[in-house]
């Protein structure tokens, strides 16, 4: 597991928390980042195959999962199952789309991007991940 790349969910403290235990119980199994936090970090996409430690909010490697599907799609495109599979709870799309939005207008995630006007619509691009627990 040391070897691997980190996969980060969310931002240090209770909702990274909430995320990676629902990605260690099973019912998170897909994720999504804005394409443009790709850019920005200078990090190419992932891959179907491609494996990562998860980390928790202490920096410390916590499990281990394997991309099964990556896709680039507008988040007016992002279809229940997805929105579903990520595990929060979230029981439409509408519902998943209010949450992500809470994360992308918040904060930290415009104090890490530096625009404190950021805002997402329909045609923004995201990246949608499924993958599953290896250990």
């Amino acid at each position: 597991m040391d070897e691997l790349p980190i996969v980060e969910f969310g931002f240090p403290g209770d909702l990274r928390d909430k995320l990676v235990a629902a990605v260690l119980g099973g019912g998170k199994t897909t994720t999504t980042g804005l394409l443009q936090d790709y850019a920005i970090d200078q990090e190419p996409l992932p891959q179907a195959g491609q494996r990562a430690a998860v980390v928790d909010s202490g920096g410390r490697r916590v499990g281990v999962i394997e991309v099964v599907e990556v896709r680039v799609a507008r988040l007016g495109d992002v279809d229940l199952a997805h929105a579903v599979d990520e595990g929060e709870g979230d029981a439409s799309v509408a519902q998943w789309r209010q949450t992500h939005e809470r994360f992308w207008h918040g904060p930290e995630y415009r104090g890490w991007l530096g625009d404190p006007a950021f805002t997402v619509d329909d045609d923004t691009l995201a990246v949608l991940q499924r993958f599953r627990l290896v250990r």
